[in-house]
């Protein structure tokens, strides 16, 4: 493991411990596979960046961001990553902890609407013996 991906790693353990309140009430709705099946991870590490959450199967990062996202600076800063991670094959969806608060069902949507469908169940291999269809 090369050293930048071990420090993001131990610096995403540590963002987990201490998640901000919008970060935690979204997390609340859609771990456990709650949301068309999909599975998200929390401050998951993406190369020298921690997503919020990431679902890995759809490739898709959802990032909540508060009003310190709002500098010149930070606004600079979040367009180098997401370029980042676009460049790595990821969709980022960014939206606002007011969101979080005020509009969690919208948000709710818009992350369902950016998830592929659920994988449609595999009928049961054949029975040994059985001809295949």
């Amino acid at each position: 493991m090369r050293d930048t991906e071990k420090q993001s790693r131990q610096f995403a353990k540590q963002l987990r411990r201490k998640m901000p309140c919008s970060e935690a009430l979204l997390w609340s709705y859609i771990r456990k596979r709650a949301l068309k099946g999909a599975r998200f991870r929390r401050q998951h590490p993406v190369g020298p960046y921690i997503a919020d959450f990431a679902c890995v199967a759809a490739k898709l990062i959802i990032e909540v961001d508060g009003h310190t996202h709002w500098t010149a600076e930070q606004l600079e800063h979040d367009a180098r990553r997401t370029k980042y991670l676009q460049e790595c094959g990821w969709r980022v969806l960014r939206v606002t902890s007011a969101d979080v608060y005020d509009n969690l069902n919208g948000v709710w949507e818009t992350i369902a609407f950016h998830l592929p469908p659920p994988a449609a169940a595999q009928p049961p291999p054949p029975l040994a013996g059985e001809e295949l269809g």
